[in-house]
């Protein structure tokens, strides 16, 4: 198990380096590109691959200053920066759309020219996207938050090049400069919603929120099921980051019985039914909690 986490763990870390390595280079060619030809679809498009390059470098950051050791100070080490860096990728995303609502609203009063040259470097710019959207795709988008926050900042920008093609195409043939304001709000809303989904998840997980998959109701009453176990309170789940959940609570067991075969048999159902690798149980007689768990908080 520990050994597939780290293979992923690796395998995240390189899919983030090469893609911050594409986002970066191609970012440069825009800004000069979105320059020369006048193009704000192709200027929002290197923000927000500005913004991507900053979102990869932070996720990768993340990934090195999660491995740190646990110390005196940090006793779970690290890992939970990788949630602050899908926490700030989730609000840069919500900032960036709103800058390009306000640069379109501009747009839409004072139309410029647009040159169709735009069309060429978009369409580099949406291969690129592509590329590096197949490459992070190869890491853990679904159960990682850090790798799924930077996927969704390379996504957006896939769709601002998309939005910039079509943009360029209505340009060229129906001289409809409109279409580079319009086709810049359509995109903003699309990376708005997706920057708040991300800013929300890692929330729920700095303010200790339970996981997802996993109802406390649910274990509480499938603990209390095991032979020997007669109630179970104070029962907490949190995640430390997206890929790591840990669980304690108080468990009452029947006088006379192996406590330590309990707890071994508690601490693998975890593990086997819930995949909860780091659990703190406090096992206690019945005699002993009569009348004096309740205060427990």
């Amino acid at each position: 198990m520990g050994h597939d986490h780290s293979h992923g763990h690796n395998q995240n870390k390189k899919a983030l380096f090469i893609s911050f390595i594409f986002i970066f280079t191609f970012m440069i060619v825009e800004v000069i590109g979105g320059v020369m030809t006048n193009s704000l679809a192709l200027l929002s498009d290197a923000g927000h691959m500005l913004s991507d390059a900053a979102a990869l470098g932070l996720s990768l950051a993340a990934f090195y200053i999660g491995e740190k050791a646990s110390n005196k100070g940090k006793t779970y080490g690290y890992k939970r920066f990788e949630i602050l860096a899908a926490f700030i990728n989730g609000i840069t995303l919500i900032l960036v759309s709103l800058y390009i609502f306000w640069e379109a609203y501009h747009r839409f009063i004072a139309t410029p020219t647009v040159s169709p040259g735009m069309m060429i470097i978009a369409v580099i710019g949406l291969i690129v996207n592509l590329i590096v959207a197949w490459i992070l795709m190869r890491g853990d988008t679904e159960h990682n938050l850090n790798v799924r926050s930077a996927f969704l900042h390379v996504l957006g920008d896939m769709l601002g090049s998309v939005g910039a093609i079509i943009a360029g195409v209505l340009i060229y043939f129906f001289n409809w400069n409109m279409a580079d304001p319009i086709a810049s709000v359509i995109v903003a809303v699309l990376i708005i919603v997706s920057g708040w989904n991300v800013a929300k998840d890692s929330i729920h997980i700095l303010m200790e929120g339970s996981p997802k998959n996993v109802d406390p109701e649910k274990v509480k009453a499938s603990l209390s099921q095991l032979p020997g176990v007669i109630e179970v309170h104070d029962l907490h789940v949190w995640c430390i980051t997206s890929e790591f959940t840990a669980l304690s609570c108080h468990v009452v067991v029947r006088d006379g019985v192996n406590r330590d075969s309990i707890l071994m048999q508690l601490s693998s159902f975890l593990e086997r039914e819930y995949a909860i690798q780091h659990s703190t149980i406090q096992v206690e007689g019945e005699s002993v909690t009569e009348g004096h768990h309740h205060f427990c908080t």
